[in-house]
């Protein structure tokens, strides 16, 4: 069950990213950074508390909202160019362009997946604060049960604001951060493999995941 609990918050990688908590309290020592997760939180727990039938239009429907919804608040580009580090300036302008969209469109099938899970959890907002660089870091406990015996799993969201809005970057499970985690497996394809090795993993994987997700379901 944390495993799965872990998918659907910002879990290491290769799991990615959902927020879809069935309870939210907010912190007495609430800001725009906390306001901009809740808010977040909020729009995509909505649309994935709905349960249309395993590949009807309707889910088909759903899943392109909550792809848009993903896009909105979680900065992709920033997460994917600060998890390559000194391997960005290795690739190509085209390949830039393809490790980012191939990037984004794993996040969103794993958000994608959400939609046919059925795990309860709750959020509770600790407050923010900043990091080194001046970033907002939202602190929150997500809480649930695993064989019936509850748990509490601390998850962080790092926000960087670019023309006026707050847009997550990071987010770092239990302190284990998710741009660490990408960083330390990009790094070693790209020693291994190179950059059209880490693609080439990437469509794959991509590959892998496609039949899997609603909107791929005929």
């Amino acid at each position: 069950m944390r495993r799965i609990l872990l998918a659907l918050t910002l879990a290491s990688a290769p799991a990615f990213i959902s927020l879809a908590p069935v309870a939210a309290y907010a912190a007495p020592s609430a800001g725009a950074g906390t306001a901009a997760v809740k808010s977040a939180n909020e729009k995509i727990s909505a649309l994935l508390k709905q349960k249309p039938a395993a590949g009807s239009k309707e889910e088909k429907e759903l899943a392109a909202k909550v792809t848009t919804s993903v896009r909105d608040f979680l900065d992709i580009d920033q997460l994917g160019k600060r998890a390559m580090a000194k391997n960005w300036d290795k690739l190509s302008a085209t390949q830039q362009t393809e490790f980012l969209t191939l990037l984004r469109a794993l996040i969103e099938d794993n958000y994608i997946r959400g939609l046919r899970a059925n795990v309860q959890y709750a959020v509770d907002y600790k407050g923010e604060e900043k990091d080194k660089d001046g970033n907002a870091v939202v602190l929150t406990s997500i809480y649930a049960e695993r064989k019936g015996r509850p748990i509490t799993i601390k998850v962080d969201y790092v926000l960087i604001e670019e023309k006026g809005k707050l847009r997550a970057f990071d987010v770092r499970t239990d302190g284990v951060s998710l741009v660490d985690n990408y960083r330390s497996m990009f790094d070693k394809i790209m020693t291994k493999d190179g950059a059209d090795g880490l693609i080439a993993k990437m469509k794959k994987k991509q590959g892998a995941g496609a039949s899997a997700t609603p909107a791929a379901t005929k």
